[in-house]
């Protein structure tokens, strides 16, 4: 999201500026991220935590911050909430005009830097910042910032630090570290984000994990019952509640 980093100083250089800045990327990000029956679970799950925990409707304003293509703004307008997206990308954000029009829903979206939300203090109900603070510069920032401009609550989610990410992140910032262009994102303990969020009057009230094995492993089994089985079992064992990810969390003021 944010390209400001302690200093102060611009660093658009920064992977998750750069990479998202790509017209190409932009318009191939739902399809790489998203599709196939995991994809396709992922977005489900996350629009069903979203209700549950946002209650959107008329009487809800709610930010969106790292918008990106729209696709968790378009479905929180679709319940009725008036949504302002913001991301750090036009050219992602060029998608998301797209997809909102094609939808017949019209979204506030601007460009705008996570770590600086152009918003007065509890301006909006609620916040929602999705799989971003885990590229972020200064995620503490970005949580403070979310919780700065939201009256209610907020939502955020990241890979877990316990979970199978923790090795492909290790692995992507050794790949980084040798001058190669990848996604070097970080994972994060839930005890950090909970830390983050009670520094700002925040209490978590709601966490839940998605899957025990990568995400990557399912997508190339191309099986969704086999994906279900093999959670379902290892949920029973309790290895979701231990090592699941990604995971989402809502904290409220």
């Amino acid at each position: 999201m944010s390209s400001v980093d302690r200093s102060g100083e611009r660093r658009r250089d920064h992977y998750s500026y750069a990479h998202y800045a790509d017209k190409a990327v932009a318009e191939g990000f739902d399809a790489l991220r998203f599709s196939g029956h995991v994809g396709r679970f992922l977005l489900e799950e996350q629009a069903a935590l979203l209700d549950k925990w946002l209650e959107p409707g008329p009487s809800r304003t709610i930010l969106d911050v790292g918008t990106g293509t729209g696709r968790a703004a378009i479905g929180l307008a679709r319940a009725g909430a008036r949504v302002i997206g913001l991301d750090a990308s036009a050219e992602m954000l060029g998608v998301g005009r797209t997809r909102a029009a094609d939808a017949g829903l019209r979204l506030g979206l601007a460009v705008a830097d996570g770590h600086k939300l152009p918003l007065a203090d509890r301006s909006v109900d609620a916040a929602v910042c999705l799989r971003v603070i885990m590229h972020t510069i200064d995620w503490r920032q970005v949580v403070a910032e979310l919780c700065r401009v939201s009256r209610w609550r907020v939502v955020v989610d990241f890979p877990s630090s316990r979970s199978f990410a923790a090795l492909e992140s290790a692995i992507r910032r050794r790949r980084q570290a040798r001058g190669e262009a990848v996604e070097a994102y970080r994972v994060l303990a839930e005890r950090d984000v909970a830390a983050a969020f009670a520094a700002q009057g925040f209490r978590v009230t709601g966490v839940t994990r998605q899957f025990v094995l990568p995400i990557a492993f399912h997508k190339k089994v191309g099986s969704f019952a086999v994906t279900r089985r093999c959670e379902r079992v290892l949920a029973a064992v309790g290895a979701l509640r231990l090592f699941g990810s990604p995971v989402t969390m809502v904290a409220e003021r």
